[in-house]
C-alpha cells in the first residue's frame, strides 16, 4: 500500500496536470497558423470532401475563438498556483474545504448562537413544551438521527424506537444527553457455545414465557435455572434488565430484534453488538441540549 501514499505521485500528478495545460496551448497555437494557399492562388483544403461538393479547407480558426482558449489555458495555470491541484501543492492561498467548512460554520454559529444560548439555559423538560426550540429539535434530529431511529423517532429492528417509555439506558433527560454526547455500546456475548443447542431452546422458552409468549413448560423449567447461572448478571434474576449496562428488560412486550423462538434463539446463539456513535464532536453542548429536549418530548406525547 505504500506505493500509493509515496511522493512519486505527488510529482506524477503535477507532471500530467501540467504537460496537459501546456500541451493544449502548443495543440491550439497550431491550429492558428496563417491559411494555407495553392499554387493558383487559392485555399488548399484538407483533402475532406462530403455530399461531392462540400469541401473542408485549410482555415485557421477564428481569433476571438483562439484567444478565448488562450485564456482557459491562462486561468488553469493560476488556479492551480493559488489553490491545491499539484498533488501535495497546497496553493498559494492555502484554501482547503475543511478550511472553508470550519469558516462558514463559525459564520452560522456566530449568527445563531444567541438562540442555542437562550434554549440552553432552560431544562430539558421546559424544551419539550416549546414548540419553537421543538421545530429546531426535530431538524436536528432529522440530521443526525433519523438515519437510525426513523424520521419519527419509530425505530426499526436493532434501532430502538425512541417514543415509547422503554429505555435501554434510562429515559430521564440526564440519561438521554448522556447517551447523546458519549454514545452508547451494547454487547451481549454469544452463549451457544456455553449452553449448547439443548441448553439454548430452553433458556429461549424461559425467556418467551417472562413476557408472556407461548413456550414449552418442560423447556422453561429446565432453562430457569441456566438462565440463574448465564443470564441474571445483565438482565436480573426476574429478567427486568439494567439502565446501567443497557441490558433490556425481557418482561415486558418490547423487542429490539423481534420476538418469538427463532429471533430469540438466534440472540442467544450468535449474541448482539450495538453502537450508537458519541455526538460531542458534531454537536455543540447547547444543540445536544436541544436534542435532548426533542428526544425527551418523543416518548411524553408532545
Amino acid at each position: 500500500m505504500s506505493q500509493f501514499t509515496s511522493g512519486f505521485w505527488d510529482v506524477y500528478i503535477g507532471l500530467i496536470s501540467l504537460v496537459s495545460i501546456i500541451a493544449c496551448a502548443v495543440f491550439l497555437k497550431l491550429q492558428s497558423v496563417r491559411r494555407i494557399e495553392t499554387k493558383e492562388g487559392g485555399t488548399a483544403t484538407t483533402g475532406h470532401v462530403w455530399d461531392e461538393t462540400l469541401t473542408e479547407y485549410h482555415h485557421p480558426l477564428p481569433r476571438w475563438w483562439s484567444w478565448l482558449f488562450y485564456l482557459t489555458v491562462l486561468f488553469s495555470l493560476v488556479y492551480l498556483l493559488l489553490y491545491p491541484g499539484l498533488g501535495s501543492w497546497k496553493g498559494v492561498l492555502g484554501w482547503t474545504q475543511v478550511g472553508q467548512l470550519e469558516a462558514e460554520n463559525a459564520r452560522i454559529e456566530a449568527k445563531i448562537g444567541p438562540l442555542y444560548a437562550e434554549f440552553a439555559a432552560q431544562d430539558v423538560p421546559a424544551l419539550a413544551k416549546s414548540p419553537e426550540a421543538m421545530a429546531i429539535g426535530q431538524k436536528l434530529f432529522l440530521n443526525h438521527c433519523a438515519q437510525c431511529h426513523a424520521s419519527d423517532g419509530g425505530g426499526s429492528r436493532g434501532f430502538p424506537n425512541l417514543t415509547d417509555k422503554d429505555w435501554l439506558w434510562g429515559g430521564t433527560p440526564e440519561a438521554i444527553k448522556t447517551t447523546i454526547t458519549e454514545g452508547r455500546v451494547g454487547v451481549m456475548p454469544p452463549w451457544g457455545p456455553v449452553l449448547g443447542e439443548e441448553g439454548v431452546k430452553d433458556v429461549a422458552h424461559y425467556v418467551m414465557s417472562l413476557s408472556g409468549l407461548a413456550s414449552d413448560s418442560i423447556r422453561v423449567a429446565r432453562g430457569k435455572p441456566l438462565f440463574a447461572q448465564t443470564c441474571v448478571a445483565c438482565h436480573g434474576p426476574e429478567g427486568k434488565g439494567n439502565p446501567a449496562l443497557g441490558a433490556p428488560n425481557l418482561t415486558d412486550k418490547t423487542w429490539l430484534y423481534g420476538a418469538g423462538e427463532a429471533v430469540i434463539t438466534e440472540t442467544i446463539v450468535k449474541g448482539r453488538n450495538n453502537q450508537m456513535p458519541a455526538h460531542k464532536n458534531i454537536l455543540t453542548p447547547e444543540k445536544i441540549h436541544l436534542l435532548a429536549g426533542y428526544v425527551y418530548s418523543l416518548s411524553q406525547g408532545q
